[in-house]
């Protein structure tokens, strides 16, 4: 099953690509920053996410943490 029709994989997803955004702005940040525009622009946003909401990214990433080991 893709993580498209399985929610719980979706939101893997989704926290995996804010938590990698984040850490790529922080080490290159000139590579997200040109790019605020468009198609690749999902990634900037999703880095902006990851910067200002961090301690609930933070959580949330704990909580499914939590939940994989417990739960399957």
């Amino acid at each position: 099953m893709s993580a498209i029709f399985n929610f719980q994989s979706l939101l893997i997803v989704v926290l995996l690509l804010i938590c990698t955004c984040a850490y790529m702005r922080s080490l290159y940040p000139a590579l997200l920053d040109r790019n605020r525009t468009g198609f690749l622009g999902v990634f900037w946003k999703a880095a902006r996410i990851g910067e200002r909401l961090s301690p609930w990214v933070g959580a949330a990433c704990l909580f499914m943490s939590i939940s994989i080991l417990f739960t399957k």
